[in-house]
């Protein structure tokens, strides 16, 4: 979680929060980067995965390899990502100007037979999962929140792209995360559908070459696990562009700040313009629920929605926000989406 420099104060005013029970840093730019777009910072580019020993996860033993790193004493001492930045400039909130008209695309139920069970507690969906990664910076392991999204591929997870690169400055990329891992519906320990190893990075050249939290997204391709894919195994949401700020929306993630992130929790609300390329929402989520999705129509029964934004930064008033969804957001998605 990307959080601002302020004191923080836990305030619930216009919405209700349902409880159940990184460092940025730069260094030299890393090999096999894949650019899909010149341009700015809306641009995307790739990047293969790697392990500890900066080995490709290049294949199903190397997908194996990332998983078994994550021992259950690893999952709990993993540190939420989150980082220290400027407040945001004050002055009258701007409303951002859709680049386009407004789009989204379907959710998709699971296909494969879900672990039996009642699920312990309402915020619970198998479509959010807890990210698990190591910082190749400073060697330590950190953790995240994302969701599932239906895609052709049916293996795609959205995520902060904070979440998958340290973030870039002045003329240096930044660097992909190693050991990264995807656990949907993790609850203190629990893997009820086991660990997804990343296949594939991808992110804005906005957020790996300049940090920039307007273009905080990432989209994670997944390697298939006991040749089962994903969303076929979770469900996945389907995904939302160029709507207005102002949106019913459902957001979930695991804050340390809540239960020690040890299990979801969800906040619901309208989210209001936080200028042209933020929303946000009065949550009052802390680190670790970085990269967790804002979801338009959100279907209760179902446990799936429309992802129209990701967790990205908090102020000190406990207000989140997210990155605006526009047409780019949609060309990351379809950049991503096919790839296997």
């Amino acid at each position: 979680m990307r959080h601002m420099r302020r004191a923080l104060l836990s305030s619930f005013a216009v919405t209700t929060l349902v409880l159940g029970p990184g460092q940025l840093a730069v260094a030299e730019p890393v090999g096999g980067i894949s650019p899909v777009m010149a341009g700015d910072g809306s641009s995307t580019v790739g990047a293969t995965p790697e392990l500890s020993n900066g080995e490709d996860v290049d294949s199903r033993a190397e997908a194996l390899e990332a998983g078994k790193y994550w021992t259950a004493e690893r999952m709990a001492r993993a540190i939420p990502a989150d980082n220290h930045l400027p407040a945001p400039p004050t002055g009258p909130a701007r409303a951002a100007v859709p680049t386009g008209r407004p789009g989204s695309t379907p959710a998709a139920s699971p296909t494969a037979i879900r672990p039996g069970g009642r699920a312990a507690r309402v915020a619970d969906t198998a479509s959010v999962g807890k990210v698990f990664f190591k910082n190749p910076v400073n060697g330590k392991n950190y953790v995240c929140s994302a969701a599932a999204v239906n895609s052709p591929s049916k293996q795609m997870v959205v995520t902060a792209g904070h979440c998958v690169n340290t973030g870039g400055s002045k003329g240096t990329a930044g660097r992909w995360m190693r050991n990264w891992t995807y656990v949907p519906r993790y609850r203190d320990g629990s893997r009820p559908f086991g660990t997804f190893a990343a296949k594939h990075f991808r992110s804005f050249s906005g957020w790996t070459d300049h940090s920039d939290l307007a273009r905080d997204v990432a989209m994670v391709t997944t390697w298939p696990l006991n040749n089962k894919k994903l969303v076929n195994v979770t469900g996945g949401h389907g995904l939302s562009w160029n709507f207005s700020q102002k949106q019913e929306t459902t957001v979930f993630g695991y804050p340390g700040n809540h239960g020690k992130g040890k299990s979801q929790r969800v906040c619901r609300g309208k989210t209001r313009a936080a200028g042209a390329s933020y929303s946000e929402l009065r949550c009052d989520f802390g680190s670790g629920a970085s990269g967790g999705p804002w979801l338009r129509e959100y279907d209760e029964a179902k446990g799936l929605g429309r992802q129209n934004g990701v967790m990205s930064t908090r102020n000190r008033g406990g207000w989140n926000r997210t990155p605006y969804f526009d047409t780019a957001v949609k060309r990351l998605f379809d950049a991503q989406g096919r790839a296997t």
